[in-house]
């Protein structure tokens, strides 16, 4: 534990669907809620306007829709929430090289490690700093929680909700967990507190006063010992700036059980390019190949194989996926499949006698100047993609050759309906209806939220964009003038507009 509050923790308010209001001027101040829109899509994250309905995250889609019918559901653009994460990690980095990822929208900073603050006073000074600048550069809010350890600095920025910081003295933690909830504490989830609440304790207090042995003997030496210190206040963990990734993986829920075995090997090989596409995009390669498998009974099947080295080959991690799928028995039907690798390496091992299940039987075209072509090179050369078959997905970026960028409200019965705006527009823009094949009409990458340094501003624009209507430019360019840290790094953008297919995958 610290003398001084000089661990930070930054929790990004409801980034999502913030991202998406900041993004679209006609969604500002509105419900908003992004996930899966398919019968088994699940809420990734609920504005604050769709929160006073009861709409929460990892809440099933359909129960979301009864509970807030009115409100805008959205498919997640990965892509634009990437872009903005770098941007906010960016920040912190400037901060302190002490700073530890826990997801795209969440970090723990080592104001100490970064020569920013050794006392309350400056640490608070660096995280209303850190707040303006996060918004003078994505135009979105965050909260900051300030304390001596990692645990209170997460439970400070949770009380700082939304758009607000907190700071935990050093020496109050005890009065202020005291009558806080024991879910509240980091490894207390629903069994836990479930066992904690039929043995009497439901409050942190409880559980100091209950004391450690009696904790050890409900819970186990280690995990109750560990959650005796936690309630008294104690975590010396500290901020670790860099996390080796065990394993890359994604996964698809599919709307409707799959019972066609020829239609599952398809799935499993485009999970398995897909994952490699990640595997490379970390720098990585791997030995064991995971196949997943939910059938239509919720049972869940785990397969994996381990190859005689590392690999980022796509044709080796399809076949071997292909192979353990043999093993599995899919009668009845599939609702979720996953392809995974681990086992990861930062090189990769060529096998000349090949890792594959025998050399590949058809020979590959050459590429230019004679060189051979490679299933990467392959990959980045897609054909071009019939605008009828297209899925116009909500919420996703299009550009018409008429009227412009806009986003996707709605498509169905061979129409697709968008709304022609732009993230820095004062006002909603126009609605226009277009068959799904409409030749002017194409997916497009996303608009940053914010103007670039320098750029005029446009129609509502400006350096400091606002948010839900509030703080208009000329206060976010004051508070960019206030602090170093305001010099925006630019946006990049990779990769086009929506994707295709009937099922929703998890970052």
């Amino acid at each position: 534990m610290r003398a001084a509050p000089t661990i930070l923790h930054l929790d990004m308010d409801a980034f999502f669907a913030a991202a998406e209001q900041a993004s679209k001027p006609s969604l500002r101040g509105k419900p908003v809620v992004v996930g899966g829109l398919g019968p088994r899509g699940v809420v990734s994250t609920a504005s604050y306007e769709a929160r006073r309905f009861g709409v929460r995250s990892a809440m099933p889609m359909a129960q979301a829709r009864r509970l807030c019918p009115n409100a805008a559901y959205l498919v997640p653009r990965f892509q634009l929430y990437r872009t903005i994460s770098e941007q906010v990690m960016e920040l912190l980095g400037r901060l302190s090289p002490l700073v530890e990822p826990l997801s795209l929208d969440e970090a723990f900073v080592d104001l100490e490690a970064g020569g920013v603050a050794f006392e309350s006073a400056s640490a608070r000074a660096a995280g209303e700093r850190l707040r303006r600048d996060i918004r003078a550069v994505t135009g979105l809010s965050g909260s900051v929680g300030l304390a001596g350890s990692k645990m209170l600095a997460k439970i400070a920025s949770e009380e700082a909700k939304p758009d607000g910081l907190v700071l935990i003295e050093p020496g109050t933690e005890r009065e202020l967990l005291g009558p806080m909830s024991v879910r509240t504490l980091p490894g207390v989830g629903p069994a836990t507190g479930e066992h904690l609440r039929r043995a009497g304790m439901t409050t942190v207090a409880d559980l100091v006063e209950a004391g450690e042995d009696e904790l050890v003997r409900l819970l186990g030496k280690s995990h109750g010992a560990s959650l005796y210190r936690m309630a008294a206040g104690h975590d010396d963990r500290p901020v670790v700036a860099e996390r080796d990734a065990k394993s890359v993986s994604v996964e698809d829920t599919f709307d409707v059980d799959l019972h066609d075995r020829l239609r599952i090997t398809i799935e499993v090989g485009r999970l398995a390019d897909r994952c490699v596409q990640r595997l490379r995009a970390s720098g990585h390669s791997g030995r064991t190949i995971v196949l997943k498998v939910r059938r239509y009974d919720f049972s869940t099947l785990t397969r994996s194989e381990t190859l005689r080295g590392p690999t980022d080959d796509p044709a080796v991690v399809r076949e071997a996926a292909a192979r353990l799928l043999e093993a599995v028995d899919t009668t009845g039907g599939v609702r979720l499949l996953g392809v995974g690798v681990s086992g990861l390496a930062d090189f990769t091992q060529e096998d000349l006698f090949a890792q594959a299940a025998g050399e590949r039987a058809v020979e590959e075209p050459a590429g230019p100047l004679g060189e051979e072509a490679t299933p990467a090179a392959e990959a980045e050369v897609e054909p071009p993609q019939d605008p009828a078959q297209r899925r116009w997905l909500a919420g996703h970026d299009v550009r018409h050759a008429e009227y412009g960028p806009g986003w996707v409200q709605g498509s169905g019965v061979g129409r697709v309906t968008v709304r022609f705006e732009t993230p820095t527009a004062r006002a909603p823009g126009r609605v226009r209806t277009f068959k799904v094949d409409d030749p002017g009409l194409e997916p497009s990458e996303p608009l940053p939220l914010v103007e670039p340094t320098g750029a005029e501003s446009g129609e509502g624009g400006g350096a400091g964009a606002r948010r839900d209507g509030e703080a208009g430019a000329a206060e976010g360019a004051a508070a960019g003038q206030d602090s170093p840290l305001a010099s925006r790094p630019k946006s990049r953008s990779e990769g086009g507009g929506p994707g295709s297919g009937a099922a929703m995958s998890r970052p």
